[in-house]
């Protein structure tokens, strides 16, 4: 999209539906840019008749006419600004509403490829741009450009030669801005790249402080935290220096141009071409419309800043996901829940390696599966397949007898509950983080969720129990309490398909058992797909798939793979050693 197009985007789709506000905004530049010509206009008549003629009777009149010129003029503006403020808060918060919700629906990919941190500037600095491009750019137009054609008309009245003299700086101050607006693109885009890198660090810090303490690398930390500011700082420096690089080139010019003016203005009144009453009103006009001249002159480098920060939130806005609903997408229709992969192939976004290679796998509905093989063997891309996180290169994946791709996501998703290792958790208290599974569910039904995974055992310990706050993805909780409150998630969602990547790794053998028995009432009925590392999990599923480097190796019960597969023989002798 070239810079018409982006403007074009942004009024037909943010700034065009407040255009009301808009046109009372003009409305009262209208107000400000007569109000400020007739200050200047006024002059006229105040040097004339009260200090050439010393006309006593307009001593007051004239006075107060300034007075109120000026009090309009202030007013006038206050409103304008009002107005405008108004229309750029509520096009932020449409922006900014439309980008999380264009990142809610993004395909993971998507969101997997760029830090979390870019996105946050993405949300925050871009759009701050781009709001600046209406709050400011816009009323400056407006009230500066009005206001300069009053001037002008002013300036015209009292002498047509000088004014035509004087405009000769604008086209000279056009050219001025327009060199320094292609700077201020190319740093501005600099500086929000860094800005994002700054706020990805940031947040990773924060993450992986304890990292940092135990292998004592606060020294070195420290430094790429200080490269980083010193890299945002330089790139913020640049669009400082081009912004101010502005004024002495308008203070140049203005000095040539009254330098000439009061060349031209001494030899029209020596030959009775000028009266020094109508040179103060010109003289007031032209120095009034130093202002307006300089802030158009200047308003193409926010324009540049508005136009780079819509350049890169556009897209995220316009992002079409890839996995989506098609035309006419049934609703699911779980009976039994027996899950298939046909043919399945698939390889990730941007790899040239293929993940999985003609998966044929059927999980019986209401029994449990369980997956074994090393670790990269694709175990956990099958799962993430199945709510399609991701979509499949080649094949087909059903849920009794129905294609995955022709059901809506809504009605696929509804039927799956997720339970990994890697717990994702709220920065919230512990009651909201079991009812993000349901949050039309009773106290009661929370509760006994909690019961059920055996959360209650250390919620009821808790001085606020379920108002506890977890803090971010539950750091005050222990792994295996963290744990049991992700169960109880699921149990309050009371899905049918239930996916379990290694929820039992890496706990203690009391915690584990605890678990083990939530995850037993969890899967009691339900079809259960679960990557197996424990002996436990292993034995209690009706079928066992054994996968190796993206292909299903072998497949049968227990005691059928300790025959017929020496993967699974290794791999099972291998759990047997370690407990």
């Amino acid at each position: 999209m070239n810079k018409i197009q982006i403007i074009k985007r942004l009024y037909k789709s943010y700034t065009k539906r407040y255009i009301k506000n808009i046109i009372l905004a003009f409305i009262f530049s209208l107000f400000l840019a007569g109000s400020t010509s007739s200050v200047a206009y006024l002059l006229d008549p105040a040097i004339e008749k009260l200090f050439i003629d010393q006309n006593q009777s307009l001593i007051i009149l004239i006075p107060i006419l300034i007075i109120l010129a000026f009090a309009i003029k202030g007013l006038s503006l206050y409103i304008a600004r009002v107005l405008m403020i108004g229309v750029s808060e509520e096009v932020k918060k449409d922006i900014q509403k439309d980008i999380f919700s264009s990142l809610l629906k993004s395909d993971t990919e998507i969101i997997d490829e760029k830090h979390s941190g870019k996105f946050i500037a993405n949300l925050t600095n871009d759009v701050n741009m781009i709001t600046n491009l209406l709050s400011t750019v816009v009323l400056n137009l407006f009230k500066d450009s009005l206001t300069l054609i009053g001037l002008l008309s002013v300036m015209f009245y009292q002498n047509w030669k000088l004014s035509l003299i004087a405009i000769i700086m604008i086209p000279l101050a056009s050219i001025a801005a327009k060199t320094l607006g292609k700077r201020i693109s190319k740093v501005s885009t600099q500086q929000m790249n860094r800005a994002g890198e700054l706020t990805s660090y940031l947040m990773e810090m924060f993450k992986n402080h304890k990292l940092i303490k135990i292998f004592q690398q606060e020294n070195y930390e420290k430094e790429r935290a200080f490269k980083f500011i010193e890299n945002l700082k330089e790139s913020t420096k640049k669009i400082a220096i081009v912004f101010v690089r502005a004024s002495p080139i308008m203070e140049f010019l203005t000095g040539i141009m009254i330098a000439f003016l009061i060349y031209f203005a001494a030899i029209f009144v020596s030959r009775g071409e000028l009266e020094v009453n109508n040179f103060f009103s010109f003289l007031a006009a032209m120095m009034l419309a130093y202002q307006p001249v300089r802030s158009l002159a200047t308003l193409n480098i926010s324009i540049q800043q508005g136009i780079a920060g819509a350049i890169r939130v556009i897209p995220i806005i316009d992002n079409n996901p890839n996995v989506r609903d098609i035309n006419n997408a049934k609703t699911l229709k779980l009976n039994s829940g027996t899950i298939e992969f046909e043919n399945v192939n698939f390889e990730y976004p941007n790899s040239k390696n293929r993940i999985l290679n003609n998966i044929n796998l059927t999980f019986t509905g209401t029994k449990m599966t369980a997956l074994v093989g090393h670790s990269g063997a694709g175990k956990s891309t099958i799962l993430n397949l199945i709510p399609r996180f991701f979509d499949v290169k080649d094949g087909d994946i059903k849920i009794d007898q129905q294609s995955i791709f022709n059901c809506t996501l809504n009605s696929l998703r509804k039927n799956i509950s997720l339970v990994s290792q890697d717990t994702t958790l709220f920065d919230d208290t512990i009651r909201n983080n079991i009812i993000y599974a349901n949050l039309n569910a009773s106290e009661d039904e929370i509760e006994e969720a909690a019961k059920l995974s055996f959360a209650d055992e250390f919620i009821s310990k808790l001085p606020n129990k379920y108002e506890t706050l977890i803090g971010e993805n539950g750091i005050r909780l222990s792994g295996g309490e963290k744990q049991r409150l992700s169960i109880a998630r699921a149990i309050l969602k009371k899905s049918p398909v239930i996916l379990l990547d290694e929820a039992t790794s890496s706990l203690d053998a009391e915690t584990e058992d605890k678990i083990q028995k939530a995850i037993n009432f969890l899967t009691k009925g339900r079809t259960t797909i679960v990557i197996a590392h424990r002996l436990s999990t292993i034995l209690n599923s009706e079928r066992i798939y054994v996968i190796d480097k993206g292909k299903v190796n072998s497949h049968g019960t227990h005691k059928e793979l300790l025959e017929s597969s020496n993967v699974y023989k290794n791999f099972y002798q291998k759990q047997i050693d370690k407990s």
